[in-house]
């Protein structure tokens, strides 16, 4: 079992950071070793089914999950298929007083592969570090330096 939990606060809203997150088609443009991605079914605009290929040099699997949406606060995904026993994961988004962010992201999960188990926890760290950097870089992308700014003019 491998687990990683972190919070985070940003100058971005929760509707802004949540829109990003919820967006899994466009991972593979900005996510680490994301190669690709398919919505396999959407069920209502709040729960579906997708479809996420990782790799890294000649390793590569495809994740299957549900993805489940509460708008602003909430992505949890559910682990279908693919080379895990089990993957839990969800980001929560805490609206703070100043309209910032606080982002709770956790995930948990454990590989049927001993050999991926051990492998990736030697790098379970610097992976997750460099997924969640990712996501701020990509933030910073879309919304500026500070996204409050850009949405008081709004």
């Amino acid at each position: 079992m491998t687990t990683h939990a972190e919070k985070r606060n940003l100058p971005y809203t929760p509707e802004q950071l949540f829109a990003l997150v919820a967006d899994v088609s466009k991972y593979p443009e900005f996510l680490p070793w994301c190669l690709s991605c398919r919505i396999r079914r959407k069920e209502s605009e709040n729960l579906f089914f997708a479809d996420l290929v990782i790799g890294y040099k000649l390793v590569r699997e495809t994740f299957g999950s549900k993805v489940r949406l509460e708008e602003p606060s909430l992505v949890h995904v559910e682990y279908l298929s693919g080379p895990m026993k089990y993957l839990s994961n969800h980001w929560k988004f805490i609206r703070e007083e100043d309209g910032s962010c606080t982002i709770d992201f956790f995930v948990d999960f454990e590989f049927k592969s001993r050999f991926l188990q051990n492998l990736m926890g030697v790098f379970f760290n610097e992976i997750v570090r460099r997924m969640v950097s990712a996501f701020e870089a990509r933030a910073k992308d879309l919304y500026g330096e500070n996204g409050l700014t850009l949405q008081a003019k709004q």
